[in-house]
């Protein structure tokens, strides 16, 4: 989210805020923890730190950096810690955030957190020291000093400022606003997971989406539904509120809600078969998941069998390993999904799928378990592809479906037959080499491409 700095009275702003400095004191940042590294504090009208969080531009580590950023990277470990994942120094790591950013990593995920805990003064009746908790701060101090720094208040002096409309209410769990930017397709990205839907861990009724976590360790229930034209609202059921803002970045994923279809469909719009696909579903957001690991059994499940099929496997895995958790029947729910080391070991005999895949799921959910197949963003695609491909039983389809699933916004399965007979409606199914060729018209945006394939094709 880019933000302008003005210069006259210190304060950065969204471009769309109702103030109009004069061009000459406007500074442009490429995000509120730029502008905060410069010296400017949030606007008390437009409130930047209520929009959606901030989307890296620039080189694919940078890029990889920020999402593990927000899926906290820096809550324990350093900024070199951060490097070596990414397979860079800290020191070039840094210069690069200095050049792309505009703030340091430490600074951003301080800047992250922050903005996380003002929101949670202003929606929720949380403690101060909850709220700490929440938002990934190790103390009480360090929430004190970080709103001071950026908002230039104590947390207790920014719960008095909020506004009536802000606080949330619920009869059960904790409300919160998930907000996004651009166009959203709420209906169809629901209907997509509602098909796909693992009976006893995910559940949609009533234009909801459900699903129980597990939150160290404990069982936890989200439900996420519309909110308002530019955001969600996220009910959490959680045994506790710490780390309560990786919950909440874990449900922005599951709806894609930091990745704005926008520049997409406007690149998709002109191509002949793609054009009217995106012109009829305008917002149409590539799903994602909340567990890369979940998703990857169930689209192993899927190879060569209908996504009914599919689903009612997944649900017997669900039923025989997964673990139940009671209470949780008004929901539609009955289990948390198996961890990688219980499914790795485990009996699949008479599940109703043939020996070889049984053993691809198996081994899939060791290779996670060990950390050969990390599925947390920080291998670039082609690396990740090879890492699954690397796992028995497993290949390119697999790895490429999993791959868009994860956010990878360039990756494309050619070798499906369903996008292969989209691609050429009325005709015979694209051979996959024609397919290959024709998508690279397509990048940036092949997964974007693939998805309004897909849902161009009956049950998508």
């Amino acid at each position: 989210m880019s933000v302008q700095g003005v210069t006259t009275t210190g304060i950065y702003c969204v471009p769309s805020c109702s103030a109009r400095p004069h061009p000459g004191n406007v500074v442009r940042y490429g995000s509120p923890a730029a502008a905060e590294a410069a010296g400017f504090r949030a606007c008390l009208r437009c409130r930047p730190y209520r929009s959606a969080p901030t989307v890296a531009t620039g080189p694919e580590v940078v890029c990889r950096a920020v999402h593990l950023i927000g899926e906290g990277a820096l809550d324990a470990g350093t900024e070199d810690d951060l490097a070596r994942r990414l397979g860079v120094s800290g020191r070039h790591l840094r210069r690069l955030f200095d050049e792309h950013v505009g703030t340091t990593p430490d600074r951003l995920a301080r800047s992250n957190r922050t903005h996380f805990a003002r929101r949670l003064l202003d929606d929720t009746d949380l403690t101060v020291t909850d709220i700490a908790w929440a938002s990934g701060f190790g103390s009480l101090r360090q929430l004190n000093r970080a709103c001071r720094e950026i908002f230039r208040a104590s947390p207790t002096e920014l719960r008095t400022r909020r506004r009536k409309t802000d606080r949330l209410v619920a009869d059960g769990g904790l409300r919160l606003r998930l907000p996004f930017q651009g166009p959203l397709d709420w209906d169809r990205l629901l209907a997509y997971f509602e098909r796909r839907a693992i009976d006893g861990v995910e559940h949609v009724a009533d234009g909801t989406y459900r699903r129980t976590i597990v939150l160290d360790g404990d069982p936890g229930v989200l439900e996420i539904g519309p909110g308002g034209p530019d955001h969600l609202e996220l009910r959490a059921h959680l045994p506790h509120v710490g780390g309560l803002i990786h919950v909440v970045q874990g449900a922005r994923r599951i709806f894609a809600l930091d990745r704005d279809p926008t520049a997409a469909d406007v690149h998709l719009a002109t191509d002949p078969v793609l054009g009217p696909l995106v012109a009829s579903r305008p917002g149409l957001r590539v799903p994602g998941t909340w567990d890369g690991y979940e998703t990857g059994v169930r689209v192993i499940v899927g190879q060569q069998v209908s996504v009914a099929g599919a689903s009612t496997v997944t649900a017997r895995i669900v039923e025989r390993i997964g673990q139940r958790v009671p209470g949780l029947e008004p929901f539609g729910l009955t289990h948390t999904f198996p961890d990688p080391a219980t499914l790795a070991t485990a009996d699949l005999d008479g599940i109703g799928m043939p020996g070889a895949r049984a053993r691809a799921i198996k081994a899939f959910a060791a290779a996670v378990d060990k950390g050969d197949v990390p599925l947390d963003g920080r291998l670039p695609v082609a690396d990740l592809v090879a890492a699954i491909c690397a796992v028995p039983g497993l290949g390119p389809w697999t790895a490429g479906v999993l791959a868009l699933r994860l956010g990878e916004p360039d990756t494309f399965p050619a070798a499906d037959l369903g996008l292969r007979r989209a691609a050429n409606p009325g005709g015979d199914p694209l051979a996959t080499s024609d397919l290959v060729a024709r998508a690279e018209r397509w990048r940036p945006h092949r997964a974007a491409a693939a998805f309004h394939l897909w849902q161009s094709e009956p049950g998508g």
